[in-house]
């Protein structure tokens, strides 16, 4: 028999839920691709900041090491799927990726490293604490984006 699905007979939507395994590691494969590349624009600003001695006010180096990070991950995510479509493809996948999810990460190391530092400053203990707290910020939204749209980039 052919079911006809109407507005008065949807088709049921299956339940959203946090206990996915796959998808779990999946989002975290995502999360990290997505770190290395904001950590590489993120760092490389606050460090030029560091060694140059340029008196910026720490405000707006973090906010310059925001957008170089954003900038990093959209090139390395751009390389990395350039493996699996045309690069034009490639690109404007990378940047369609969540902003939300590159934007949290950013805020969160950069976050970490006021509070502990007290400025945009690096030292060697302080960056696992950072990349931690990077990752960890966007994990769960990827998770759910993952789940509930079916949407990957690797």
């Amino acid at each position: 028999m052919n079911e006809t699905i109407t507005i008065d007979n949807p088709k049921p939507k299956p339940r959203f839920h946090w206990k996915c395994k796959h998808t779990w590691k999946r989002s975290a494969k995502n999360t990290a691709w997505c770190l290395l590349g904001c950590s590489i624009g993120d760092f490389g600003t606050i460090l030029y900041f560091q060694l140059t001695g340029i008196p910026w006010p720490t405000l707006y180096i973090m906010i310059l090491a925001i957008i170089n990070g954003i900038i990093t991950s959209i090139i390395l995510e751009t390389v990395v799927l350039s493996r699996q479509m045309i690069i034009s493809k490639a690109f404007k996948t990378a940047i369609g990726m969540s902003l939300i999810s590159m934007v949290s990460m950013e805020i969160a190391m950069n976050a970490v490293d006021w509070i502990i530092m007290g400025g945009a400053k690096l030292v060697w203990w302080v960056i696992p604490i950072m990349l931690l707290a990077g990752f960890l910020t966007p994990w769960p939204y990827n998770y759910y984006r993952l789940k509930k749209y079916n949407i990957a980039c690797h």
